[in-house]
C-alpha cells in the first residue's frame, strides 16, 4: 500500500514540478513507515545530503499531497530520515485496515472512493515574488496579478498559452497562492487536465458524478493546467462545459493554461472553444538572454548562492528556450558543488555541463533572417511584405512569413504584426491559421514552406 501511494505522489509531483525533480531528488526516496495514531509519515532518503535538500525545499509539497493521499484530517507530520536514522524505527510500516476506514481510502489514482475530497494542490514555492518578469511574459504576468486582486470580471476566463517549460504553471500557482493570501476563506483549486479527466472517470465508476459536479461548482477560483489534453474527450468536455457555465454565471474566476492557442486545439467542441476564447488570451514566449540570466540569478539566490554575470550567461546560452531546463542545469551545478564541496564557479559549471549531452548553444533566428529567406525564395522585397498591397500573391507570401515568424521565434503576435506593418495581432493569427490550412490541403505549398524553414534553420 505504501508503494502505491508513493507512486501516486510521484505522479502528482511530476505533473506539477516536472520530471527533473523526480530524477534528481526523489528517484531513490521512499515511504518507510506510516504511523496513523500520530498522523506521521516517515520518508527514507538515500543519504544525508538528499534528506536535507528535500526537507528544506519540498517539505510543504510532501505534507500537502501526502495529507490527501493518506486521507489525514488534521496536520500531517512528515519526518525525513537518513540511512543511519532508519534503524531507530522499529514499528513496521502499516496502513490502517479497520473496516471503518478502509472503505474510504484512496483508489489507485489518488481519489477517495466514498467521496471526492477537495484540495488546493498549490505549490507554495510558485509565487509572484519568485517569478521573473521579462518581455516574453510581461502581459501574462500583468493579467495574472490583476485577477489575483479582483476576480470574475473582465479577464474571465484568463487563458495563458505558450510552449512547455516557460512558466505557465508557475503563474497559475502564483494566482492561487496570492488569492488565498488575500482571502484565506477563498475556495481555490489547481488541477491538471489529466487529473481532472481521471477524477471524472473515477466519479463515473463509483457513481459519484453528482459529488464531482458539486465539488467544482463550490469553487471561487479554478486553475486548469494543460487544457489541450481535454481534446477528443467528449463526455469530459460535456461535464466541464457545465462546470464552466456554473462558475462563470456566479462570477467566479477561471484560469487556463495550454501549449496551444484555443483555436488550434483539435478535437474541441465549438461551444467550449468559444468559452476558452471568451475572456483574455495572452501568450508566453521564449525568454531573451537577459531574462534567462535574471532567472538564474534569482533561482540561485533562493538557494543562498550568488552567480557572477559570466557564469549566469554561460549557463543561459546553453538552453535555447525552456526555463524548466534552465533551472534544471542550475540545480545540477549547485548539487555537484555541495556534494564535492567545491565553490560554484565558471570552471565547475564547465565541468558539469560538459557531461550533459542535451545542452546546446543558443541558435539565433530572428525576423530579419526569416523575411530574408522568404523574400529570396519568392523574389519579393521586405517593403512588399510591409506594404498595404492586397494582391493575392503578395498577401500569401506575407502570410507565409508571419507563419514562420510565429513558429520559429520567441516574439509575440503583436511584435510580428508591427514588424510587418500590421496594426494588431489578429492579422497574424489569421495568417497562421490560413497557411496551416493551406499546407494540409496543398502538398506543394507545404513542401515550399518546409524548404524555407529548413533554409532558415541551417
Amino acid at each position: 500500500m505504501l508503494s502505491r501511494i508513493w507512486q501516486d505522489f510521484l505522479t502528482i509531483v511530476r505533473e506539477e514540478m516536472g520530471s527533473r525533480v523526480i530524477e534528481t531528488w526523489l528517484k531513490a526516496v521512499s515511504l518507510h513507515q506510516w504511523d496513523q495514531d500520530k498522523n506521521t509519515i516517515y520518508v527514507q532518503a538515500p543519504n544525508v545530503f538528499v534528506k536535507d535538500w528535500i526537507q528544506g525545499k519540498y517539505a510543504d509539497v510532501f505534507r500537502i499531497h501526502l495529507s490527501r493521499l493518506f486521507n489525514v484530517e488534521g496536520d500531517l507530520k512528515v519526518v525525513f530520515l537518513s540511512p543511519s536514522e532508519k534503524k531507530d524505527l522499529i514499528t513496521p510500516a502499516v496502513l490502517a485496515t479497520s473496516k471503518n476506514t478502509q472503505s474510504a481510502r484512496i483508489t489507485s489514482n489518488g481519489l477517495m472512493a466514498a467521496s471526492i475530497k477537495q484540495v488546493t494542490r498549490l505549490n507554495p514555492e510558485y509565487t509572484f515574488d519568485t517569478f521573473v518578469v521579462g518581455s516574453n511574459n510581461s502581459l501574462a504576468y500583468a493579467a495574472a496579478t490583476a485577477i489575483s486582486e479582483e476576480q470574475g470580471g473582465y479577464y474571465n476566463p484568463l487563458f495563458i498559452y505558450g510552449c512547455s517549460g516557460l512558466g505557465k504553471t508557475h503563474l497559475l500557482h502564483a494566482i492561487g497562492n496570492a488569492t488565498q493570501q488575500r482571502d484565506p476563506q477563498a475556495v481555490v483549486m489547481y488541477q491538471t487536465t489529466d487529473r481532472f479527466v481521471n477524477e471524472f472517470i473515477t466519479a463515473i465508476r463509483f457513481n459519484k458524478v453528482h459529488l464531482f459536479q458539486q465539488k467544482y461548482r463550490k469553487l471561487d477560483l479554478l486553475l486548469i493546467d494543460d487544457i489541450q489534453f481535454i481534446s477528443n474527450k467528449e463526455q469530459t468536455q460535456e461535464a466541464f462545459f457545465h462546470i464552466f457555465n456554473a462558475l462563470y454565471e456566479k462570477r467566479k474566476q477561471i484560469v487556463f493554461s495550454s501549449d496551444l492557442f484555443p483555436r488550434h486545439i483539435n478535437g474541441l467542441e465549438e461551444r467550449l472553444r468559444s468559452r476558452l476564447e471568451g475572456g483574455l488570451v495572452v501568450d508566453i514566449h521564449k525568454p531573451a538572454l537577459e531574462t534567462k540570466i535574471a532567472i538564474l540569478k534569482k533561482k540561485a539566490a533562493l538557494h543562498n548562492e550568488t552567480l557572477s554575470d559570466a557564469l549566469a550567461e554561460y549557463i543561459a546560452v546553453r538552453v535555447v528556450s525552456n526555463v524548466r531546463e534552465l533551472e534544471g542545469l542550475l540545480v545540477r551545478i549547485l548539487a555537484f558543488s555541495s556534494l564535492t564541496r567545491q565553490p560554484v564557479s565558471l570552471e565547475l559549471a564547465r565541468k558539469v555541463l560538459a557531461q550533459t549531452p542535451s545542452v546546446k548553444a543558443e541558435e539565433k533566428i530572428d525576423f530579419e533572417r526569416i523575411t530574408s529567406s522568404v523574400c529570396k525564395f519568392y523574389s519579393y522585397k521586405l517593403s512588399d511584405l510591409r506594404s498595404e498591397s492586397r494582391v493575392k500573391d503578395i498577401a500569401l507570401v506575407r502570410q507565409v512569413a508571419m507563419y514562420l515568424m510565429k513558429k520559429m521565434t520567441d516574439k509575440s503576435l503583436s511584435e510580428i504584426g508591427v514588424y510587418l506593418g500590421r496594426k494588431n495581432h489578429s492579422t497574424v493569427i489569421h495568417a497562421f491559421d490560413r497557411v496551416q490550412d493551406f499546407m494540409e490541403k496543398d502538398s506543394e505549398l507545404r513542401a515550399i514552406v518546409e524548404k524555407i524553414e529548413s533554409e532558415i534553420s541551417r
